[in-house]
């Protein structure tokens, strides 16, 4: 396991590796893992350089953590409407909702682009956020932890006089804790990710993401691939991060639902 793990971490120590070089040692051969000139300015050019990563840097986490918050409260809630409140043509809508998972994403861009000049939106982080607000997968995943939760906890809840919002934020998201974190861990994953919504709904360079600002700085800095490296690996690092403090509720999430009862 200790092997395959490392072979899949190659091309990050790869890329950590070469960041830390002269651009002169970057495609040296045979490879040398350890740097023998630590090049530690090439993370100032990057991030003090013509391209100011840490407004960018700024600006994805924003993005990132409220589009987070903002879908899985209402992935969440969604879920948990489609599980446990019993209503006529609740089986039928949900259906609906999941079919809506097979329209690609790039089919309704030219209506959301419109939309968003309509609104006014364009151009703007609300705009993106509001954009992955909601997730028909996310709603899915949840949906599915959700059912495991026996109705007897819910009507306990009923009899002694609690609402569906008490239920749902007392009872069912304690409870939903692995399934919940492991949701928003992909979530972030994908937003932070996102290219293709920050290049088609933002055009100010001062509300460019971490991704915009990757491939803009990629183009100017030619063929300085250390440089290049240690841009990526300030945009990977985030990532790594969160995965590793959040990989407990991962498994425990993934076991969770495969034990359903």
């Amino acid at each position: 396991m200790f092997a395959i793990g490392l072979l899949f971490l190659m091309p990050f120590i790869w890329m950590l590796s070469a960041s830390l070089k002269a651009e002169t040692n970057v495609f040296s051969y045979p490879i040398k893992w350890i740097p023998s000139d630590w090049k530690w300015d090439n993370y100032s050019r990057v991030w003090f350089g013509e391209q100011p990563f840490i407004l960018y840097y700024w600006n994805s986490i924003k993005v990132t953590v409220l589009t987070t918050l903002l879908s899985v409260t209402v992935s969440a809630l969604a879920a948990y409407g489609f599980s446990k409140i019993h209503f006529k043509g609740r089986n039928a809508l949900f259906l609906i909702v999941l079919a809506t998972f097979l329209i690609p994403a790039q089919a309704i861009l030219v209506p959301q682009f419109m939309m968003y000049r309509v609104l006014n939106l364009f151009d703007t982080h609300l705009g993106l956020i509001l954009l992955n607000s909601f997730s028909v997968l996310g709603t899915f995943l949840l949906r599915q932890f959700f059912s495991s939760i026996q109705d007897d906890y819910i009507d306990a809840a009923k009899m002694d006089g609690a609402s569906h919002f008490t239920i749902f934020y007392k009872v069912v998201v304690p409870m939903m804790i692995p399934a919940i974190s492991t949701y928003a861990i992909l979530r972030f994953i994908w937003t932070w990710n996102d290219y293709q919504g920050p290049l088609i709904f933002l055009r100010s360079d001062h509300l460019s993401t971490i991704q915009l600002a990757i491939e803009r700085f990629s183009t100017s800095s030619g063929e300085l691939y250390s440089l290049i490296m240690a841009g990526s690996v300030s945009a990977i690092l985030p990532l790594i991060i969160i995965f590793i403090i959040g990989q407990k509720y991962v498994i425990e999430g993934i076991a969770r639902g495969g034990v359903k009862g």
